[in-house]
């Protein structure tokens, strides 16, 4: 009997998940370290061949992690810290940072299911430019230089009956952005990265993938410019829980893996399969990391005086 698959969005728990004999894994490469000051711990994983990425079961690419542990508390400070060191992350990814570009950014998920809200309500907090400087010129915000941020909430296909990525074709073909910034809620292994993990990639992005609603994808190949994907963990294999307790339940025991006694099985916890659980105050969660994201973005794309 095959072991019980959990699915993650984040590369680093993929990474994670690799058999010892494996760790060595070519193709894939992990650079790691921790900021002590503001307590975040940013692992870069790049893939770079095709056996490594069917290894991993991610796209060739670059993946940032950033784990920020205390990311769900209400603090202020530490939330602008946060947005600081992403905006530091996203300057690199993103191609083109040294001169203006046009920029969409796309905010995925269903704004009334609360664990899947994080990319509309980031698109509520930006800071959106591309009908005033079409309009008035860079002249009206008082600067040489300055990005035309466009911004799109698509929706979902129950409520459109289109896919994103078709409405985000259309929205590409008419406006010509330069590149394409992606926001998305992902799925995690691992319980302690719920709410306190953001990842970059500029690999795209497949919505619903997390969840196993696998939509067409959102990559640099299928849109023609690059695109760079942020998310975070907002729900969580309901069969990672029953995992984790049970290694906790046995930790006495060396060489006991959860995941395969899961597979063992299999009939008695089959009802995990297509169950994903968030916490109870993810309303509150939601809110508070998506202005973090987004404040995030707005540093990241700010053009200064020369």
């Amino acid at each position: 009997m095959g072991n019980f698959q959990v699915r993650t969005d984040l590369a680093l728990e993929a990474r994670e998940s690799i058999s010892q004999a494996e760790s060595e894994l070519r193709g894939v490469s992990v650079e790691e370290y921790y900021k002590e000051e503001e307590d975040i711990r940013v692992t870069k994983v790049v893939i770079d061949t095709k056996n490594a990425a069917k290894a991993m079961g991610k796209p060739m690419g670059v993946y940032v992690t950033m784990e920020a542990p205390a990311m769900v508390e209400p603090d202020d400070d530490y939330h602008r810290e946060i947005s600081e060191g992403l905006a530091e992350e996203l300057r690199q990814m993103l191609p083109g940072m040294d001169q203006e570009q046009s920029i969409l950014i796309v905010g995925l998920g269903n704004r009334e299911v609360t664990a899947d809200a994080l990319g509309p309500q980031v698109v509520d907090n930006l800071f959106i430019t591309r009908h005033i400087v079409k309009e008035y010129g860079k002249a009206a915000y008082d600067c040489d230089r300055m990005n035309m941020v466009s911004a799109l909430e698509p929706g979902v296909m129950a409520k459109t009956g289109m896919e994103t990525a078709e409405i985000v074709a259309g929205v590409v073909k008419e406006t010509k952005p330069d590149l394409l910034i992606v926001i998305d809620a992902l799925a995690a292994r691992s319980t302690r990265r719920l709410n306190r993990t953001i990842q970059i990639t500029n690999t795209g992005i497949q919505p619903g993938s997390g969840v196993g609603n696998h939509r067409n994808a959102l990559t640099e190949e299928s849109l023609g410019i690059p695109v760079v994907a942020i998310g975070i963990p907002t729900v969580v294999d309901a069969a990672t829980i029953v995992g984790d307790a049970l290694e906790k339940l046995l930790s006495e025991e060396k060489d006991f893996d959860s995941m395969k006694y899961l597979g063992q099985h299999r009939n008695v916890f089959s009802e995990l399969n297509n169950m994903y659980m968030t916490g109870k105050d993810i309303d509150a969660v939601i809110k508070r990391v998506s202005y973090t994201v987004s404040e995030g973005i707005n540093l990241a794309l700010e053009m200064r005086m020369e």
